[in-house]
């Protein structure tokens, strides 16, 4: 097989488990692309002496330390990657191929899996697709499904893709090396977008039904910064919540601590009423108590 050379750019965890793949695969790995935060990919190119660009790539950076380092590759593959390429980057490449944590169309944008949770999706998945100047819009190479089980949380979807990622990455490199690629346009009337999520938007609507509050908050248990509400001006943070049939009447406002069993509070909601299994709060929750809605 010839030896084809391989720009990749990646960042966190993912970037960086793909990234040891490759490498011990023997992929020819002559460039890579990460953001300013990834201090474990920078790390482990000085270790294994790969050429690395940090920071943001647009503008001309990336595309001028390319040229001062003469560094030219037949192939890119973006994996977890912080920023979207423009053409001085994506037209080096013979392919250049994104991988993206969900089933486009649908999902395009930042945390794909976490806005799955919370609309209820029962699957989410990885779609390779080629890659243009627009974000997620290329045609799709390959996708995988996996499924999204009752308890799971934004982090367990992560260990999923830490496991399958790699795999994944590594069928698709073949497939581009033997010249077996084909592709399916994206239909773009089933497309979504969902933007980047801050650690202020994980606000709780206690008018919101229960099964949305709850996926709304395991979607966004550790490691992101949790789904939050206040009593009063203190914060609580919910990691946690299981349903109840605790009853009440329908006049007590959405939010209200209905009961305190076992130190774990009962909330009300739109159309039932919710346990706090897990959560973080300064002081104690009583009965009567209102959590505010945001």
């Amino acid at each position: 097989m010839q030896n084809y050379t391989y720009c990749l750019c990646v960042s966190g965890n993912l970037g960086y488990i793909v990234l040891q793949r490759l490498c011990d695969k023997g992929i020819n790995i002559v460039s890579v692309l990460t953001d300013s935060h990834s201090d474990g990919i920078v790390e482990y190119c000085e270790q294994q002496s790969l050429k690395c660009f940090k920071g943001n790539p647009r503008g001309l950076k990336a595309s001028s330390w390319l040229d001062n380092q003469l560094i030219h590759f037949d192939y890119l593959l973006s994996i977890n990657y912080l920023f979207i390429l423009e053409g001085d980057i994506l037209n080096r490449a013979y392919v250049a191929v994104n991988f993206h944590g969900s089933l486009l169309p649908k999902y395009r944008g930042r945390t794909p899996h976490v806005w799955a949770i919370i609309n209820g999706e029962k699957e989410c998945g990885i779609t390779a697709h080629l890659m243009n100047a627009k974000c997620d819009d290329g045609e799709i190479v390959k996708q995988m499904r996996i499924q999204i089980e009752y308890e799971d949380t934004g982090a367990t979807i992560l260990e999923k893709y830490n496991e399958i990622y790699p795999s994944f990455v590594d069928e698709i490199v073949t497939l581009m090396e033997t010249g077996n690629i084909s592709t399916t346009k994206q239909d773009i009337t089933k497309a979504t977008y969902y933007g980047k999520r801050t650690s202020e938007d994980g606000g709780i609507n206690w008018n919101w039904q229960k099964e949305r509050i709850r996926n709304w908050v395991r979607a966004q248990a550790w490691p992101y910064p949790g789904a939050f509400s206040y009593i009063g001006s203190e914060k609580i943070t919910i990691h946690k919540v299981s349903y109840s049939d605790y009853g009440f009447i329908d006049i007590t406002p959405n939010g209200s601590v209905l009961a305190v069993i076992e130190s774990k509070p009962v909330v009300k909601t739109q159309n039932g009423a919710i346990v706090l299994e897990d959560y973080e709060y300064v002081g104690t929750i009583k009965e009567g108590q209102i959590l505010k809605t945001i």
